[in-house]
């Protein structure tokens, strides 16, 4: 988004910044910080007003940005003329737009100028000119009718016609000034103006008209309007349009027009219905900016937020959907569904053996085929890394997926070839059907996963469709919900806290907390060995409360003992978009009283905000207001989404350990960490990188603007007692500061 929006900003000419909601300049082009002589470090977070010691102070823009623009949305032609310390005297033509102003999302504001001085100079010399010539004319007119008068009338009713010939001039002088500051903004005005008569017969056009649609003012004026109009609109359409400003003198909105080569663009409109004395409408005016820029920008930005920006297929966010659509045609039409999860066998030693350049080309092409191994109406998504999922719509029976599934496994077999290199892969793809296997999409791929990992283990290159008496066994294998139950009422539920720091500082700045089952039997259970088994339960409810509790209570303990560390506690999607939760979270702080709410931190995954972001925003904005703050965890999987980055309150991002820990190796992985950085700061947000392994990831995360972070190369995870000892004795690696 950065990128290409600077770029489209960059192209243009004239000086541009965008401001947000309280005025703060947030990105100028080159022509701004050229023409204006400043720089972006003196610009960019500075409120508008503030810029070059508070030159930009000025009442003109106050009003056009304070007053006008809220109840507009936008404005364009705004005259204002300031005396600059640093270019001297200055007339700018403004341009102001509201760029986004829905419910719950950031206000951007758009501001362009354009240097009109030297032509609005000339054009005051020339009316100075044409005022004199004026002027003397009256003189000569005056002293005719009063010679006239001398021979014709009494003195006193000379002078009564001299102060009536006086004020005919006075008043005429008024016009002649309106006259001519209507006649500049026509000429100069940025937005097309379109003049008809009653009948939409063209009268006149301005040069910026000429500009945007081709045509020479010779070639409309005398034609009906309908010649530019795209024949886009439907009749529906216009129809509305012409009730609404036949009723209200006035309509605004997006229509297509048609350029002279034959080209349709977009254009914002307003027309207005002038009339005349006797109240008839007798002519219209019509001003329209074209938008082309706008929508391709909106469109770049859209598809990057639905399509892997590497193999350009459908990404977890749009996949989600296929999926969601998928479901309901299966649904209504009786039909059943598969996805095939597809992971890439010998792809590691591509990257290792060629490097991850290769290592793309080959990603892209084997995309490519397996896209075309697919029925039409199926869709490939690339899920992560070497990761795809194929969804296949409208089965029969599940057997009629075998074909498909046998055609992917050779069209990932087959061998690639970049340049002189050779290289072959293999799938091993792993199969759950709905409604078979599962009703919603995040146990349909769960199980997809686990039958894929079946194919893996039973020699790769193979297909599996997933068992679900195996899985049931499996799940009874490992610890049933009873079992957990009983674990929580022993208490046997343990949390480690991994430090987190400030690698510029040396300051430990909190610890997170990392739930580990401390079995009577097996010992020490990791997470992912139970929590999937008690996922969107009531129980899986109880225990996030337990740790939150805990998690209070430690922050209590070492407050006693002196020490001030903040706690962050990983908060499911099903525990979060529980309608109590921000009222249970508030009892629990209630219970611990001696806590700053401050001093705890929420992890949530992206994933949270995928089914309800109204919902989700509503319960984190009340945690926000009790205190508490959250934080976006692995960040970048694949559910990246700017709408949620914008809408969800949270204060932190947290960089996902898999691009961290291979990004000193990997080249894309360096690039996205890097760009999650720059993202994170041009939404103030905070960023933390986990699976900081090595001194050297730190430096190289500390050049790219990432101070905070945690992994192995700082801390493993530590019980409780163990975090006030290693608090005192760590300190930042001198490597860092090199």
């Amino acid at each position: 988004m950065t990128q290409y929006s600077n770029r489209v900003l960059n192209a243009m000419r004239a000086p541009l910044i965008t401001l947000d909601k309280d005025l703060r300049v947030v990105n100028g082009n080159h022509s701004f910080y050229t023409f204006f002589k400043v720089k972006p470090e003196n610009t960019v977070g500075f409120l508008i007003y503030e810029l070059n010691n508070k030159q930009w102070d000025i009442p003109a823009l106050r009003e056009l940005l304070e007053s006008i623009l809220p109840q507009k949305t936008s404005f364009n032609d705004y005259l204002v003329e300031y005396d600059f310390a640093n270019i001297g005297r200055r007339i700018m033509l403004l341009n102001a737009r509201e760029i986004e102003k829905e419910e719950g999302k950031q206000l951007i504001i758009l501001l362009s100028m354009e240097d009109v001085t030297e032509r609005a100079d000339k054009l005051v010399i020339a009316n100075e000119e044409k005022d004199k010539q004026a002027d003397e004319l009256v003189i000569v007119n005056q002293d005719k009718d009063k010679l006239a008068d001398e021979l014709v009338i009494a003195n006193q009713e000379k002078d009564k016609l001299a102060d009536e010939l006086v004020n005919v001039g006075t008043e005429r002088k008024r016009l002649l000034q309106k006259i001519k500051r209507a006649a500049t903004i026509f000429n100069h005005s940025h937005q097309s103006i379109m003049i008809t008569d009653g009948d939409a017969t063209i009268t006149e056009v301005n040069s910026s008209f000429n500009q945007i649609t081709g045509y020479d003012s010779k070639d409309v004026i005398g034609k009906n309007s309908r010649m530019l109009k795209s024949g886009d609109e439907s009749s529906a359409f216009l129809a509305e349009m012409w009730d609404t400003l036949l009723s209200k003198g006035h309509w605004h909105g997006e229509i297509w027009y048609r350029r002279k080569n034959g080209d349709i663009y977009p254009a914002q409109t307003t027309i207005t219905a002038m009339k005349n004395a006797d109240g008839v409408v007798d002519h219209y005016v019509s001003l329209s900016t074209d938008i082309s820029s706008m929508k391709a920008l909106q469109g770049q930005l859209k598809h990057l937020a639905h399509f892997d920006a590497l193999t350009n297929l459908p990404n977890r966010v749009l996949l989600a959907d296929r999926l969601s659509q998928g479901k309901e045609q299966c649904k209504l039409n009786n039909r059943t569904l598969a996805i095939a999860f597809m992971d890439l066998d010998g792809f590691k030693e591509v990257n290792e053996n060629h490097g991850h350049q290769v290592g793309d080309e080959l990603l892209i092409a084997v995309s490519q085929r397996m896209k075309a191994a697919l029925r039409e109406g199926d869709t490939l998504a690339r899920y992560g890394g070497d990761e795809f999922i194929a969804v296949m719509v409208n089965l029969e029976k599940n057997e009629d997926s075998e074909t498909v599934l046998k055609r992917l496994l050779k069209a990932t077999a087959d061998t690639v070839i970049s340049g002189d290199t050779e290289m072959q892969v293999s799938a091993s793809i792993g199969v759950a059907f709905y409604p078979q296997d599962g009703i919603e999409a995040d146990p349909l791929i769960r199980h997809a996963n686990q039958a894929m990992y079946n194919a893996k283990q039973a020699g790769k290159n193979r297909y599996c469709l997933f068992d679900t008496q195996q899985h049931n066994a499996v799940k009874v294998q490992l610890e049933s919900i009873e079992d957990i139950v009983l674990a929580l009422e022993k208490r046997e539920f343990v949390l480690f806290y991994q430090p987190k720091v400030n690698m510029q500082t040396g300051e430990v700045i909190g610890v997170e907390a990392l739930i580990r089952w401390q079995h009577p039997v097996r010992g020490l259970i990791p997470p992912l060995d139970f929590l999937p088994v008690i996922e969107g339960k009531a129980i899986s409810l109880e225990l996030g409360e337990r740790v939150i509790e805990n998690a209070l209570t430690q922050i209590s303990q070492w407050q006693s003992a002196g020490l001030n560390l903040p706690i962050s506690v990983n908060i499911s999607a099903y525990q979060l978009q529980q309608d109590n939760f921000a009222t249970r979270l508030a009892a629990l702080l209630s219970a611990h009283p001696e806590v700053n709410p401050y001093c705890l931190e929420l992890e949530i995954l992206e994933t949270s905000a995928l089914n309800d972001i109204n919902k989700v925003f509503a319960t984190m904005s009340a945690c926000n207001m009790l205190g508490v703050r959250f934080a976006l965890d692995d960040f970048g999987t694949g559910y990246s989404s700017l709408t949620y980055l914008r809408r969800l309150p949270a204060q932190l991002i947290k960089i996902d350990q898999s691009f961290v820990r291979d990004m000193l190796e990997d080249a894309e992985d360096c690039a996205i960490v890097e760009g999650i950085i720059g993202l994170a700061k041009s939404f103030r947000r905070d960023v933390i990188a986990e699976g900081v392994e090595t001194m050297h990831h730190g430096r190289e995360l500390l050049q790219m603007g990432c101070e905070l972070a945690q992994g192995y190369g700082i801390a493993r995870p530590m019980p409780a007692g163990d975090i006030h000892e290693w608090v005192s004795n760590w300190k930042a690696d001198d490597y860092w500061q090199a």
